[in-house]
């Protein structure tokens, strides 16, 4: 089945082609590289796992091909992307682009039996856009650089035909004897790791990769070497020691957890604020306890101005909307409905959304009634109906000094503080995007 495949996007080569002529008519001479991502292995050392091959296993939250997705989506000289994948693994693949963080526009082909002929794949398909020149990639080194990207593109411009990012072999190298002891030392003068993506002229290694085919040779392990056999002249450009290859399960834990540490908490606050007029009535519910006072709260609900307040913090914090738009007061069914209601489905939207909920603050300004011998009461309510312990849940109040509105017992006012961390992304997000 190689070749045969699917696009996203992106139908045929014309879009690629149609922007090199603007940015020409333009007079934007802007570099623009295609790029070939192989993933079509099934990473037999990483061992068997639930989550697929080792290409989508989960590292940092998301799946190793989509971090290797996002670096070249954000870095400027990408053109015409195509990923080659098993058969399979379309599912995979389709619910793994969906958790990349940027957006790129990209045909997925299927690969064959042997890399090599996954890489043409790859090869024959990037063609088609028009491109003049190629990264090959492997999925699973998701750990290099806008500035290795930048070396490479930077060697094509000045007009090397196919170009290896590599590094110095640093260890001392031993070879060995067929009953496992050493024969001898390697020097390692002159030795140096490969790496990807190694970068060709797209139409110099389409021809070497056609040839290699035609003669049944298969025993390249990689395009570089693919070059060479061919008499296409490698130059080295300088790599880097963190786009390792992720090979063993032990790889993939060091990745995760390189990821972990670099990870920048998501901890993002909300605010809310509400205001009820106070008419009268028998008494007031404020985070769900009722107070007797000789006043009531006007509202379309039971008028719990704080959990209103509250409610509006929490959507704030993942860009939900606000109470109203969740529970418009136009809606009989909401009328004299407990206003716990509105705080519990902004906590689930919360949830849904990859948030835990960390603090609550709730401050109340009012004349009367006093809220003190209440505090206790309502913090246990607000740990109830979001899930959180006591220690989490805050309750203050003050007074107006006798000012405005609320210093003339006109109303009671709100004001309401969230913290939440948000450790992935959910599918509601994912969703809004696609």
């Amino acid at each position: 089945m190689a070749g045969h495949g699917m696009t996203f996007a992106v139908h045929h080569g014309e879009y690629w082609r149609m922007r090199d002529h603007i940015q020409k008519m333009q007079g934007e001479e802007q570099f623009s590289c295609g790029v070939v991502i192989v993933a079509a292995g099934r990473g037999e050392r990483a061992g068997q796992s639930a989550e697929g091959p080792k290409q989508y296993r989960t590292i940092g939250d998301r799946p190793v091909i989509a971090h290797t997705l996002d670096t070249f989506a954000t870095w400027p000289g990408a053109g015409p992307v195509v990923v080659v994948i098993h058969p399979d693994d379309e599912e995979l693949f389709a619910a793994a682009r969906k958790r990349m963080a940027g957006t790129v526009e990209l045909t997925v082909v299927h690969g064959g039996a042997t890399r090599q002929l996954s890489v043409l794949a790859g090869l024959e398909a990037v063609a088609a856009t028009g491109t003049e020149y190629v990264m090959i990639h492997d999925a699973v080194r998701p750990f290099f650089d806008h500035a290795l990207l930048d070396r490479c593109g930077a060697a094509l411009r000045d007009g090397a035909e196919a170009l290896l990012p590599a590094i110095a072999v640093a260890d001392t190298l031993k070879r060995t004897t067929t009953a496992g002891f050493v024969a001898e030392t390697v020097p390692r003068t002159d030795l140096y790791a490969a790496q990807t993506p190694q970068c060709f002229r797209l139409e110099s290694i389409l021809s070497a990769h056609r040839q290699a085919a035609a003669s049944g040779k298969s025993d390249f392990t990689d395009d570089a070497s693919i070059a060479e056999w061919a008499g296409i002249p490698v130059l080295l450009v300088e790599g880097s020691v963190d786009n390792f290859k992720l090979t063993l399960r032990r790889d993939l834990s060091m990745a995760d957890e390189k990821l972990t540490r670099m990870a920048i908490p998501d901890v993002r606050t909300g605010n809310g604020y509400d205001v009820h007029q106070l008419v009268d009535g028998d008494g007031v519910t404020l985070c769900g306890v009722f107070i007797p006072h000789d006043r009531k709260l006007s509202g379309h609900s039971d008028a719990d101005v704080a959990l209103h307040a509250l409610t509006d913090a929490l959507l704030a914090t993942c860009g939900a909307g606000d109470i109203g738009d969740h529970f418009p007061p136009s809606d009989p069914q909401w009328k004299g409905a407990p206003s716990r209601i509105f705080l519990e489905h902004a906590a689930q939207i919360v949830r849904e959304r990859g948030g835990t909920i960390t603090n609550a603050d709730i401050s109340l300004i009012a004349e009367a009634p006093k809220v003190g011998p209440h505090r206790q009461q309502m913090r246990e309510n607000l740990a109830a109906i979001l899930g959180v312990s006591l220690d989490r849940c805050s309750i203050k109040a003050t007074t107006n000094e006798k000012l405005g509105f609320v210093g003339r017992n006109e109303g009671i006012a709100a004001i309401a503080t969230a913290t939440v961390v948000y450790t992935s992304r959910s599918k509601l997000d994912v969703d809004d995007r696609y």
